[in-house]
Formats: C-alpha cells, sequence, structure tokens
C-alpha cells in the first residue's frame, strides 16, 4: 500500500514538474522588449524592414547615420532616449517613424538597437553557440563602457 501511494506520489509530481515555459510571444509591456529575445529578434526584423541599415548600416556599423555598435550616442543610449528618436526622428536626417510604427514596434527597435552595443539584459542574449553563422550574434555583443557626454572619441 505504502510503495502505491509512493507511487502516485512521485507521478504526481513528476508531472506537474513538467510544464513547459510560458513564453509571450505579445506585448503586453513593450517597454519590456529589451528582456524577451523574441522582441529583440522582431526588432531585427523592422531595422530591415523600414531600411534602417541603409543609413545606420547592417548590423548598426555606420554610414550616412551614425553607428550604433558603440557607446557614444547623440542623442543618449538610454531606452527612452533612443524611443523619442525613433518615434519623433531628429534633426539633420533621422526621419520620425511615429506614424509607421506601432509603440510595441517602436520598444522591439529601441530592444534591437541597443543590443548592437551589447545593452541588453542578459537573458535576451542567444544562450547557444551558433555554428552556421559567419560572424557573432548582436545580442551576444559585450556592452561598451558608456562615454561621458562631450568626450572626443578615438580616431575622431
Amino acid at each position: 500500500m505504502r510503495r502505491a501511494i509512493g507511487a502516485l506520489l512521485c507521478a504526481a509530481l513528476a508531472t506537474t514538474a513538467c510544464q513547459r515555459e510560458q513564453r509571450r510571444f505579445s506585448d503586453s509591456r513593450p517597454r519590456d522588449a529589451e528582456r524577451s529575445a523574441w522582441a529583440v529578434a522582431e526588432g531585427k526584423r523592422l531595422y530591415q524592414a523600414f531600411n534602417c541599415d541603409g543609413c545606420h548600416g547592417r548590423g548598426g556599423g555606420g554610414g550616412m547615420g551614425p553607428p550604433l555598435m558603440d557607446a557614444a550616442w547623440i542623442y543618449g543610449v538610454a531606452p527612452d532616449n533612443v524611443y523619442a528618436s525613433i518615434m519623433r526622428g531628429r534633426p539633420n536626417g533621422m526621419p520620425a517613424f511615429g506614424g509607421r510604427v506601432t509603440e510595441s514596434q517602436a520598444w522591439q527597435l529601441v530592444a534591437y538597437v541597443r543590443s548592437l552595443s551589447g545593452q541588453p539584459s542578459r537573458g535576451a542574449r542567444p544562450g547557444r553557440d551558433d555554428h552556421m553563422q559567419v560572424r557573432e550574434s548582436e545580442q551576444a555583443r559585450r556592452a561598451e563602457r558608456p562615454v561621458a557626454a562631450g568626450t572626443p572619441k578615438p580616431g575622431r
């Protein structure tokens, strides 16, 4: 009798312990996009779809627009600053995307753009090595040290 009860108890524990991880594929809290690998990946898709790479370069290396791979950003690297740049635009070239992207999409773009300089939370970075990739994933980059405002960047 005791063995039967023990076996039943073990079976009950085993079935409750095997629940799947809960994943959100929608944004009920768009400002938390940086904590979601899915949101960062969506941001990458949007970055390409809205031709951000046309100005900022593929992977954020820069071009007509400033690079996004370093820690010295003209209007700041904080999520709210990046969101404002995306939604309202900036003088001398950065168009406003406020009428073309939703709030959730803007936060996904923020998450991806910040990941280019290694800014996202560790939970959103890929947890495995991808041997098929030619280069390191943007989300796997290490964060650069922020540069104080007004400090010239080396080589410029």
